[in-house]
């Protein structure tokens, strides 16, 4: 067992180099992902190891840039694009719904588009307007995409993995605000299947169900609320389409209660799909509502703000407290 610890940023930059290495067809796109190494450096070195025809800088289109990526895809390739930031992809998103999405059901499952679009999303990074934004219920409402999120390193390396290998379009959401959180990395073995959700933490007493940037606060939520007699399980979710509602249920059944936590917005957001759902599937079960906690339906602010924006420990422990006040 070969275990190493690293941040997230060094094991997706050592996940997609070892992508490179085992298949030829797999070509990565973006700007500045070539000379530069991208701006949080997650491709940093990998057009000095494999080529100006393997990691391509592009120009500033991120609608050309997609819309290459299915022309080589329908061309036998794996391209591996980056959306420099989350607020960014909205020029390529006709692309992605209207092509990326589309094509298999158009072509009646002839044709695949093996296409990986990474996004760095998420606040909490003092960064200004269109750089700290969480849209992934947009892709998720879209079908033909999956849409997935990794919460620390050894699920960053894995899934990347598993993504460029996947003959589906994969949108893969890169929590920014933790490219530098640690972890240890097993590299020999695959930890689980992409799209199944795993137990962070175990408990009894409610579930919390996080993804991507808010696993870490709801572990620390959990932590919080252990000092005061509290036992609370952490589902993190990994994959926001297709979502893990049997492992969400699950874990209801046993504790009678939910908590759904997400970056974005909370008014149509993620959340709703999955109270709506565990509703219906645990009504007999649940001990209170299933409540959600997530941003604010408003603009992403100014970074000085972004902390009253964002949902912190204080916010999870309040949705905690009114569950179980039921």
């Amino acid at each position: 067992m070969a275990m190493e610890k690293m941040s997230i940023a060094k094991a997706l930059n050592e996940s997609l180099r070892k992508a490179l290495d085992t298949d030829p067809k797999v070509l990565i796109m973006g700007e500045d992902v070539g000379k530069l190494g991208g701006v949080f450096r997650i491709t940093d070195g990998l057009q000095k190891d494999f080529g100006e025809d393997r990691v391509i800088d592009t120009p500033l289109a991120e609608s050309g840039i997609v819309g290459t990526a299915i022309g080589l895809a329908l061309r036998g390739y794996r391209p591996v694009v980056e959306i420099q930031f989350d607020g960014f992809v909205f020029p390529a998103y006709d692309q992605i719904v209207t092509q990326l999405a589309k094509m298999h059901a158009r072509a009646l499952g002839k044709i695949k588009l093996p296409v990986v679009i990474r996004i760095p999303y998420g606040g909490g990074i003092g960064a200004v307007e269109h750089h700290s934004e969480s849209p992934e219920a947009l892709f998720a409402h879209v079908a033909g995409l999956k849409v997935v999120s990794p919460s620390n390193a050894s699920d960053a390396y894995w899934m990347m993995q598993q993504a460029v290998q996947s003959d589906d379009p994969i949108i893969f959401f890169e929590p920014k605000r933790r490219y530098w959180d640690k972890g240890e990395v097993e590299t020999d073995s695959i930890p689980g299947p992409l799209h199944k959700a795993s137990v962070a933490r175990t408990g009894t007493d409610l579930t919390l169900v996080g993804y991507g940037p808010m696993v870490k606060v709801c572990l620390e939520a959990a932590a919080a609320a252990q000092e005061e007699g509290k036992s609370i399980e952490v589902l993190d979710l990994r994959s926001m389409s297709p979502i893990d509602f049997d492992a969400i249920q699950s874990s209801v059944e046993k504790t009678g209660r939910l908590v759904v936590v997400h970056e974005a917005p909370v008014f149509y957001g993620s959340g709703a799909e999955i109270a709506a759902r565990i509703t219906e599937r645990c009504f007999y079960h649940l001990e209170a509502p299933v409540l959600r906690v997530g941003g604010y339906h408003a603009p992403y602010p100014p970074a000085r703000l972004e902390d009253e924006y964002l949902p912190g420990l204080d916010r999870v422990l309040d949705a905690v407290d009114r569950s179980l006040a039921y």
